[in-house]
């Protein structure tokens, strides 16, 4: 799962922070600070699924910004994947919710 929780943040930041014709964000980038696979793995084996979904939260909405915010087509789509993801209540089930945000993430890029 922390490899699906980065790739999450890392297809949201990649919005916000690539532009055409500039280098593209890696995981190793300063903008992935808190980000890593290691922050996450840590939170899950802690079992912090408040922290996980506040993390996750803070990327797409930076994510939203660049997309024009939840009032435009593809906002709309993400607003709702990112509400299904803070809906989880127990770790057990991020996964399926993740995955659906990420998949969408990496499609929009």
């Amino acid at each position: 799962m922390e490899l699906t929780l980065e790739a999450v943040a890392l297809f949201a930041l990649k919005l916000v922070h690539e532009t055409d014709g500039g280098s593209p964000v890696l995981r190793d980038d300063l903008v992935m600070d808190g980000y890593e696979r290691e922050v996450f793995g840590l939170l899950v084996r802690q079992g912090d699924l408040a922290t996980i979904q506040s993390k996750i939260a803070e990327c797409v909405d930076q994510a939203l910004g660049a997309l024009g915010g939840a009032d435009t087509v593809m906002g709309r789509e993400l607003q709702r994947l990112a509400n299904h993801v803070q809906g989880v209540d127990q770790l057990d089930e991020l996964p399926t919710a993740l995955t659906a945000l990420k998949d969408y993430l990496k499609d929009i890029q």
